[in-house]
């Protein structure tokens, strides 16, 4: 019979193979990022905005997209969510998930699947997570429509990377052609598009400074409730702008799936 000692050495194994990880999660007593450049992630930002979540999600429904590691699915499990389904592209970050549910002992759904095909999955949720997804994206109003069209049901927890001024411009309604100084402004809603890389991440492609954030959820038809910390926004189901088309339905003939 292996030791408790042997044990923990067996899983720091099992999860240096599983490395590297974005998410500094603890699993059994071993972190599985203890060196990470942005410190105790996400644990420390999830510290400054955990009070706008319900303490109590008993018989809620939570989407989580771009889940990574796990670390906010856990986390709405541990707030009792009925059912959490998570979601991400990458099958390393989710197998990283797999293995941190497993062994924290929660019971959580997990997919590989884009943000983009998320009408396939017919259902609303109470809740929907989209922490940090939106500057890696190649169409990120795209994304927010859909999401508002097909799986949010009234709460969204959003999080996006921002740079440039923190103060927000609201523009008028309209300006005359003629007008091009208020372009000039630096807290007019502005988007940072990135060709290359940014903090060495080639899917880094557009980074919105606070005005543009906002003003592109409210485009896409989410009202703020809070704002706990600059780049973390609890939002609400709201009508979009009215010149918002819908999304358009995304068709995949002749692709298979990874």
């Amino acid at each position: 019979m292996m030791s408790e000692a042997g044990e923990q050495d067996d899983l720091r194994r099992q999860i240096e193979t599983l490395g590297p990880w974005f998410h500094n999660l603890r699993i059994g007593g071993v972190e599985t990022a203890p060196d990470h450049f942005l410190g105790d992630y996400p644990s420390f930002k999830w510290q400054r905005f955990k009070q706008v979540v319900p303490a109590d999600l008993s018989g809620m429904s939570v989407l989580d997209i771009g889940c990574n590691a796990g670390f906010y699915a856990i986390e709405m499990k541990r707030r009792n969510a009925r059912r959490v389904l998570a979601i991400d592209t990458d099958s390393h970050y989710l197998r990283q998930a797999e293995f941190a549910a497993y062994h924290m002992g929660v019971d959580i759904e997990f997919r590989q699947m884009s943000v983009y095909d998320i009408g396939e999955l017919h259902e609303k949720f109470d809740i929907v997570l989209f922490m940090g997804v939106l500057y890696h994206l190649r169409h990120p109003l795209l994304a927010l429509d859909l999401l508002h069209e097909h799986v949010v049901r009234d709460l969204m927890l959003f999080q996006c990377m921002q740079r440039g001024t923190q103060e927000v411009f609201i523009p008028e309604e309209d300006y005359a052609f003629s007008e091009e100084k208020i372009f000039e402004r630096a807290d007019y809603p502005k988007l940072f598009f990135i060709e290359h890389r940014y903090a060495g991440d080639p899917t880094n492609w557009f980074v919105p400074n606070k005005a543009a954030t906002e003003a592109m959820l409210r485009s896409a038809g989410f009202a703020v409730l809070e704002n706990p910390e600059p780049e973390v926004y609890l939002l609400v189901r709201d009508k979009p702008y009215f010149a918002a088309e819908k999304p358009p339905a995304i068709a995949r003939r002749g692709e298979t799936r990874p």
